[in-house]
């Protein structure tokens, strides 16, 4: 799965990564540990325009009675995205593209769940696949929210965790986003990262709490322990 992210870079720099337009407003701080049910950025193909926008992290169908999905609703599978009541319709209609810096994922070892960082070789962002629906309250206030794809884990993925995100290079970002995309040709791109694309660093486990988002939380553990540990 991918349960937490990162996003550091300015706006403008994302804006021109995903070829979207740059949305009036101030710059928002950087996030080091964005977690489900937050707000999180993402590009949404508006007629002939993409823009950016923010999504509620945990998707809410449209014919959903409530919003309760939304916290079981943040990932989905590549296998079955095109079937599942929940996701085939936005499959078809609603994609969007969501940038990070990095990621996090966790290796259990004995009772311990160790969180490992994973970025762009070299640096620089990444952008996953998503999927993003509308859903309208009895009140009639309108919630945006998105799950992001995951698929099964390449070389460097697999020692900690068997599922990743889908990673969509130049090319698989614009085919993503074409309104034109048959399910042959999405299908053909939710596959996991190419080799060298990715690198990973052990980091604290202080980044298991959601609450906590510092710049420390994409340090790399310290020899012999790591770096803001809590107690174990």
């Amino acid at each position: 799965m991918c349960g937490r992210f990162t996003l550091t870079a300015p706006r403008a720099d994302i804006a021109r990564f995903l070829a979207a337009e740059l949305p009036e407003g101030e710059e928002p701080a950087p996030r080091w540990n964005i977690a489900p049910t937050q707000d999180v950025l993402a590009a949404v193909q508006d007629g002939p325009a993409r823009r950016l926008q923010d999504l509620h992290w945990g998707l809410v169908a449209s014919w959903a009675k409530d919003r309760s999905m939304a916290g079981r609703m943040i990932n989905a599978r590549a296998e079955t995205v095109a079937a599942k009541p929940a996701f085939r319709a936005a499959f078809r209609a609603r994609r969007c593209l969501v940038p990070m810096s990095g990621f996090y994922e966790w290796k259990r070892e004995g009772g311990l769940k160790l969180p490992f960082h994973f970025c762009r070789s070299g640096g620089g962002l990444l952008a996953a696949a998503g999927l993003w629906e509308s859903w309208t309250d009895p009140d009639g206030l309108v919630l945006r929210s998105v799950a992001l794809l995951t698929t099964e884990a390449n070389d460097l993925m697999r020692p900690v965790h068997h599922r990743m995100p889908v990673l969509l290079d130049r090319a698989g970002r614009e085919a993503w986003m074409d309104p034109a995309a048959t399910p042959t040709g999405l299908q053909a791109l939710l596959v996991p990262a190419a080799a060298g694309r990715l690198e990973r660093w052990r980091v604290s486990r202080a980044v298991n709490r959601a609450s906590f988002d510092q710049p420390s939380c994409v340090e790399p553990a310290a020899p012999g322990g790591l770096v803001g540990d809590p107690p174990t």
